[in-house]
């Protein structure tokens, strides 16, 4: 298996830049939830003849409301998404960076312990061993 080198510092500059680009993805949406809304209002309205309050949206309206109604949860899907994967990618980040300094931790310790040394003779071998194995 090969190893794995990543480059943090990259991988921030990657989220952020996607980071902005998902926040103006999510941006766009509600503008264009609160343009349509808008739009359906200005389209006017279909006036029953049964009755001087009785009103539905105009063909425009609802065309635009059923056009919202579909594909806003995509949009809301795809945005969720983009959030989950920038976060999951900085969380893998910042645990590659834990591993590091985990591995390098242990490697200072390692290299820190009194050497034992194996004297020839009654069951020694004559060979120096670090940490305690030969």
């Amino acid at each position: 298996m090969t190893g794995w080198d990543i480059d943090p510092a990259g991988v921030h500059s990657v989220l952020s830049k996607t980071g902005t680009a998902a926040k103006n993805l999510s941006d766009a949406h509600s503008a264009m939830q609160d343009n349509l809304r808008e739009a359906a209002d200005a389209a006017g309205t279909l006036t029953s003849q049964y009755g001087p309050y009785t009103s539905t949206a105009g063909k425009v309206g609802s065309a635009l409301a059923q056009f919202l109604q579909h594909w806003s949860p995509d949009l809301l899907y795809i945005a969720k998404r983009a959030s989950n994967s920038l976060h999951g990618a900085d969380q893998a980040t910042v645990e590659y960076v834990k591993g590091d300094l985990e591995q390098a931790a242990n490697a200072q310790h390692t290299a820190a312990q009194e050497p034992k040394i194996d004297m020839p003779g009654k069951g020694g071998t004559g060979h120096r061993t670090q940490g305690g194995s030969s």
